[in-house]
């Protein structure tokens, strides 16, 4: 200690070398001293002198105090006394540059880290010891370790994307409880995640959204502090222009988490800078994910996830919060428009919801308020702008809505409320350019890739003055146009009006229709104007070749090939190219086309519309191929389309064809698989029956031959007397039982016969009713059919007559005329009279003969008539007596299948009397009865089989 004093001592007094030599000497005790209280004393007092003197104490001590981070990492106290020093050689504190104003200029940070990290250990043990838990260790490592990020960081980067586990190491931080480190964690990482996609998609999957909006929540979300905006800012690292880590933040269901960082609470409550921070870097968050250069997939999900969640509701309320600061506002209005761009669903929200207003007003319409009104922030407007192009992007729907506000049928007559179209009309005609630009290009969206809107936007007429018939939409543009206004406003309209007429042919022979138009532009394209004017002289040129190209040459005086003369005459084909080639050799063309939003560092600046952009790359290709084009080309072009269409209709019309015969041919499999499976069932069936009949004949056969061996061994043992104690009377009425059972079985086989005739005779007369039924009614038909031809034949005669009739009538109304008009002027000679009255009476004989054989074609069609009313009295009385036909036939079918019944109940009589024969055979074989009796059982037997045989015969018949 007393070193140290003295040496500190005379640092103030002594001269400049005494600095470096009191370095050197506590260096030199730092690398040679054994004692670890010497050397940190020596550590400690380089610490104290490092702030004042960097460049000394970094270019002599740095490899010693590295070597003290090597080998004396048992004491934390040494080891947070180098890395301190080390940190304070390397970062830039500003105060100490402002005091130290001579090493301003010298980039002392970049050299000492260039320095520390060539040997790439150093790194490694820089991340080794950010595990010891010791604060007075882990900290300076820390934010040693930012600095360096901060100096060098893509050589810092690649040496810890390379270490093992280095990552990981510096993701622990965000778990310590201590908050310093995990807020200097936090910087260090937001240092180490920029611009290295490798190393974010490593903390993405190390756990680093759910730690991070854990940490967010518990500082109070946008109510939070600094610490708040940090881990946002690390959030974007990880999220911008990295697809994989967008896409496990959205399955990882982590974009629910952030809607109640949008409840911002009761207006009244105040808005720090903080949290007007916080918000706008949560704003931007959300813009992150969805913003339109993602890939479309990935988009849709998030705008998807971010509906389904509610975070879109969010929005949208604090869009129509009162007290919400502007440029939040503003962001806000801009986020709400990417959630909503290309998605219909979220788009079709957007639509219902309303202003908290009184009457409630669609949002669309009151930011339509603000884009047109001139007091708004310019910003503001182009935020409104840009929301109403996303609403209206891919949106047919939305887009007809639009439209359907500017027809006649659709207008409020009462004027309480004002519509979109409304307020873009008024834009589009008001003094202020800016509004005049922003109304035209928001109708130019709704037209966007919507050739019925279009259409429908030629209907529109607009009131000019009171007094004077209203113009169309259409021909107020281009009166507009013609008054040389302001060039925003000129160029906000030749877009709208070139929007408009592309890929509709109709819309283009309206602007043509009016004469004033094509002299119009062939002037302003001819002329040598300023460079202000070139722009304009190429939208015109652009607009003049839509004229041309998309002409269905419907007017005589403005067809194609006329329209080419009219420009090689007048402006030359060359020129006109060349000022069609000034649009997009703009300097405001190719910002315009980069991104679809409208971001304009001034008024002045806004000229082009990133959609209108996309449109001059497709159209000026095909235009100049189209001023090059002959006629006979143009001719052959259209020859071509004609085919090309033809053919499309025929390959249609087979496609078609081919998708019938599939679903033809799809049916008829599935039938012929169904019918497989009940062909391969029903075989299935017939085999079980088959070894069913097998085995019972099997077991008949065996019985009848165990009877006849054991019946001659009974009658020999029993003799002719008792059999078991059985009398004689007892066997004789078992025989008559069973006399008696074969009557009843013979009595019963008849009744089956009679039935089965029966139903013969019922088939056979059903069928021959059917054929008399079918004949009786063609006939009829026939007869009707051959009535129908004859009475149309005499109505067209009639009518033919009838128009005859009408002449002559006509030509005697004329005669009688001629012959008034005779009577009354002055006397003529009497052989002209008496020529038109020959005349007239000639036409009345005419006429007279013919209403007689008008009336007597009418009597004869009176006559056909009743004659068609008796056959149709015939035909209903055979339709009546074909129901009386059906009816005794489903009669018929119903005592067939009552017929159908009995023959089953008679077949289970039959069988029963079978089973009782049977038993009582056994019971004769057991009471032992003489031998001719066995005999006659056989034979009774034998008369089964047969009648069984027969009676399968006749089932099988049926």
């Amino acid at each position: 200690m007393n070193f140290l004093r003295g040496v500190m001592g005379g640092q103030s007094a002594g001269p400049q070398h005494t600095e470096a030599e009191t370095i050197q000497k506590l260096c030199d005790r730092v690398a040679s001293s054994t004692l670890l209280d010497d050397r940190r004393n020596a550590v400690r007092a380089l610490k104290s002198l490092s702030k004042k003197y960097r460049l000394e104490v970094g270019s002599q001590a740095m490899e010693h105090l590295t070597r003290v981070l090597q080998t004396d990492r048992s004491d934390s106290e040494i080891i947070g006394y180098a890395l301190d020093t080390l940190y304070n050689i390397i970062s830039n504190d500003e105060e100490e540059v402002e005091e130290n104003s001579t090493r301003q200029s010298e980039d002392l940070g970049s050299q000492f880290t260039e320095i520390f990290i060539k040997q790439q250990e150093n790194v490694t043990l820089l991340l080794s010891l950010l595990e010891e838990f010791d604060f007075h260790v882990r900290w300076p490592g820390v934010k040693l370790l930012t600095a360096l990020l901060k100096h060098l960081g893509p050589q810092v980067q690649q040496i810890i994307l390379v270490s093992p586990m280095g990552v990981s190491r510096l993701m622990d931080l965000l778990a310590d409880s201590r908050e310093v480190i995990r807020n200097d964690g936090v910087l260090l990482l937001q240092a180490l995640t920029r611009s290295n996609g490798a190393i974010q998609k490593i903390v993405a999957f190390e756990n680093a959204f759910e730690r991070l909006l854990d940490i967010i929540t518990e500082e109070g979300n946008s109510d939070g502090g600094i610490v708040v905006e940090d881990c946002l800012i690390l959030l974007q690292n990880l999220l911008k222009n990295n697809n994989s880590n967008q896409n496990f933040f959205k399955e990882g269901s982590y974009i629910q988490r952030m809607k109640p960082w949008f409840e911002v609470g009761d207006e009244n409550s105040g808005w720090s800078a903080q949290k007007v921070t916080n918000l706008h870097l949560m704003l931007q968050l959300v813009r992150v994910l969805v913003s339109p250069t993602n890939p479309p997939g990935a988009t849709s999900s998030c705008q998807k996830a971010m509906f389904q969640c509610g975070l879109l509701q969010q929005l949208c309320t604090i869009l129509m919060a009162t007290g919400v600061p502007a440029d939040i506002l503003t962001e806000t209005i801009n986020t709400v428009s990417e959630v909503i761009r290309g998605c219909q669903v979220n788009q079709d929200y957007f639509a219902s919801v309303n202003a908290p207003s009184n009457p409630p007003r669609p949002a669309i319409v009151v930011l339509l308020m603000s884009m047109v009104n001139e007091r708004q922030p310019f910003v503001l407007r182009c935020a409104v702008l840009y929301c109403f192009q996303c609403f209206l992007y891919k949106n047919q729907k939305g887009q007809g809505e639009i439209v359907s506000t500017l027809l006649p049928s659709t207008i409020d007559a009462t004027g309480n409320s004002v519509s979109a179209g409304q307020l873009l009309c008024g834009g589009l005609f008001s003094t202020d350019s800016l509004s005049n630009w922003c109304a035209a290009v928001a109708l130019a969206h709704a037209l966007q890739e919507n050739s019925t809107q279009k259409e429908q936007l030629l209907r529109v007429q607009l009131a000019t003055s009171i007094g004077n018939p209203p113009v169309s939409l259409l021909q107020q543009c281009t009166n507009i146009l013609s008054q040389g206004s302001k060039i925003q406003t000129r160029v906000g309209l030749l877009m709208l009006l070139c929007t408009w007429l592309s890929n509709c042919p109709i819309a283009v022979t309206h602007f043509l229709h009016n004469s004033a138009n094509v002299p119009f532009l062939t002037g302003q394209i001819a002329e040598n104007l300023g460079e202000e004017e070139q722009l304009v002289q190429g939208l015109c040129a652009l607009l003049l070749g839509i004229s041309i190209y998309f002409n269905d040459n419907s007017l005589e005086s403005y067809m194609k090939e006329k329209l080419k003369q009219l420009i090689e005459k007048r402006i030359g084909k060359e020129n006109f190219i060349e000022k069609l080639g000034f649009i997009s050799k703009h300097e405001l063309y190719s910002r315009a086309s980069q991104k679809p939003q409208p971001n304009f560092p001034s008024p002045e600046c806004m000229i082009f519309d990133h959609e209108f952009t996309k449109l001059v790359k497709e159209l000026e290709g095909v235009i100049t191929k189209a001023i090059y084009k002959s006629s006979e080309e143009d001719k052959k072009e259209e020859e071509v389309k004609k085919t090309l269409e033809q053919h499309d209709s025929i390959v249609t019309h087979y496609k078609n064809m081919i998708r019938e015969q599939d679903l033809q041919l799809e049916e008829l499999k599935q039938q012929i698989s169904t019918l497989k499976c009940q062909n391969e069932q029903l075989q299935t069936a017939v085999t079980q029956q088959a070894s069913q009949i097998q085995q019972h004949k099997d077991q008949y056969n065996l019985l009848k031959v165990q009877l006849g061996k054991d019946s001659p061994h009974h009658g020999s043992a029993n003799g002719g007397a008792q059999v078991n104690g059985i009398p004689p009377e007892e066997i004789g009425r078992l025989r008559e039982e069973i006399e008696e059972l074969k009557s009843n079985q013979e009595f019963l086989r008849s009744q089956l016969a009679e039935k089965d005739s029966l139903i013969e005779n019922l088939k056979s007369s059903q069928t021959s009713r059917d054929t008399n039924e079918a004949t009786a009614s063609a006939r009829d038909s026939e007869q009707t059919a051959e009535l129908k031809q004859e009475l149309a034949t005499l109505k067209s005669q009639l009518n033919s007559k009838s128009v005859e009739i009408t002449k002559l009538q006509t030509e005697k109304q004329e005669l009688l005329q001629k012959i008034e008009a005779f009577s009354q002027s002055v006397p003529v000679p009497g052989e002209s009279e008496t020529v038109v009255a020959a005349k007239a009476t000639d036409v009345e004989g005419r006429l007279s003969a013919l209403l007689q054989e008008t009336k007597e074609l009418k009597n004869e069609i009176k006559a056909l008539s009743e004659e068609r009313t008796a056959i149709k009295e015939q035909l209903d009385s055979s339709n009546s007596t074909i129901v009386i036909l059906q009816n005794e036939k489903n009669q018929l079918e119903v005592n067939i299948t009552d017929s159908k019944k009995e023959q089953d109940d008679l077949l289970v009589l039959l069988a029963d009397q079978d089973q009782k024969i049977l038993s009582l055979k056994h019971k004769l074989k057991e009471l032992g009865h003489p031998d001719e009796e066995e005999d006659e059982l056989e034979s009774i037997d034998q008369d089964d089989e047969d009648d069984e045989d027969e009676v399968d015969n006749n089932q099988g018949d049926n």
